[in-house]
């Protein structure tokens, strides 16, 4: 019996080797995608500190968080020397500080800015979604659209998008590591949430006048959604999201990975923290896609510009741990093929943005606590097309 023992253990040491040199390789069983354009990466601002996120102005000017707390422009291609704002408030602590910015759809008229934050009340942490008014010079007018959700060094979120179908604000929270929120639709936490863009709540909201439920709440089950984009072709939302691990206590050589890419539709329960990875349950929501091992997806993009024909309608995601930027090519909900771009190159990325121009800006993050820092992160890189086969990077 001992002897038996001894030859299941070794067989799973094997299994386990083998397995982990197969996820070393971050390959996927995926085809390729057919074709893939020669780029160039040009570095467009550095000495940075962990940019969250990136979003355009109509007259071209790109919006970008740090997660300290401050909110910096680039105007004609170059780095505004002093932050256009800094939160004051805002609560920095591993995972938490300021994440998510998005811009009103009318903002050449009404120049809103949305930001999202952790800050501290009464030896506590909360994320809160406020609303600014840009002037060119500094944000002005600060109005809270919704606070109190609760928050951790791990696990706030948090991402906000505005769906170009019906104009309102949604809003992605985390589990604030207590995996039972998810699940609670009293809580604000581990959940999708749509606003009116003052903040109030719609009342075509799934959950509006159900009795122990908050009527902000769109979508449940999520455990730590950081990337938020709308496919153009259907308008449907897509989402990624960061799969288990030790920190919610479950054991790696059982679950390991599970990182999400979601359609997420009204009312819907995507599972968290009862389902994860590709495993089914009753009116839960399996994944599109889940990558094991784990790449910790921190962003989402549709590519809609002309610049890069062959990324047409393609979805992008920054990867932190997978050190890449992952391309999904779908045909509606179906994921087709794969590619991961400029592997191990840059080290950590997080955001992911196109410009008005058709060029791809990504953040590096390695700066977070998790990564070797180069000497000029963090950065904000572009990609363009190369002109030649000496420039071209993959």
């Amino acid at each position: 019996m001992k002897l038996q023992s001894n030859a299941l253990l070794f067989l799973l040491t094997i299994l386990l080797f083998v397995n982990s040199a197969c996820a070393e390789t971050g390959e996927s069983d995926l085809p390729k995608p057919p074709a893939t354009p020669k780029m160039r990466v040009e570095t467009v601002a550095e000495n940075l500190e962990v940019v969250w996120s990136i979003v355009f102005a109509p007259d071209g000017r790109a919006f970008f968080t740090e997660r300290p707390g401050r909110v910096r422009v680039i105007e004609d291609g170059k780095l505004r020397e002093k932050p256009l704002f800094v939160v004051a408030d805002v609560e920095l602590q591993s995972e938490t500080g300021l994440m998510g910015m998005t811009l009103h759809p009318n903002f050449a008229e009404n120049h809103f800015v949305y930001l999202a934050y952790v800050y501290e009340k009464n030896a506590d942490k909360f994320v809160r979604v406020a609303r600014y008014k840009e002037n060119g010079e500094t944000l002005t007018e600060a109005k809270t659209i919704i606070e109190n959700i609760s928050a951790a060094k791990y696990h706030a979120g948090t991402r906000l998008g505005f769906s170009p179908t019906d104009g309102k604000l949604y809003v992605t929270t985390g589990d604030a590591t207590e995996q039972k929120l998810a699940q609670n639709l009293a809580s604000l936490n581990g959940k999708t949430l749509r606003l009116n863009d003052d903040g109030t709540v719609p009342n075509d909201n799934p959950f509006v006048g159900q009795k122990d439920a908050r009527p902000e709440i769109w979508t449940y089950g999520h455990r730590n959604a950081q990337g938020l984009a709308w496919q153009p072709e259907t308008n449907q939302m897509f989402q990624t999201e960061h799969g288990p691990s030790i920190i919610d206590g479950v054991s790696l050589f059982k679950r390991t990975g599970g990182d999400e890419v979601n359609v997420v539709e009204r009312g819907k329960n995507y599972g968290w923290a009862r389902i994860s990875h590709e495993t089914r349950r009753d009116g839960m929501e399996t994944p599109i896609i889940q990558f094991s091992p784990a790449v910790a997806p921190a962003s989402a993009m549709f590519y809609r510009g002309s610049l890069f024909p062959e990324f047409k309608n393609n979805f992008f995601f920054g990867a932190l741990k997978g050190e890449a930027i992952n391309r999904l090519i779908l045909d509606g909900k179906r994921v087709v093929a794969e590619e991961r771009l400029f592997s191990k190159t840059y080290g950590r990325i997080r955001e992911i943005a196109e410009a008005p121009d058709g060029s791809i800006y990504f953040s590096t993050s390695n700066r977070d606590g998790r990564g070797n820092a180069a000497k000029n992160d963090d950065r904000i890189l572009r990609i363009v097309p190369a002109t030649d086969e000496k420039t071209s990077l993959r």
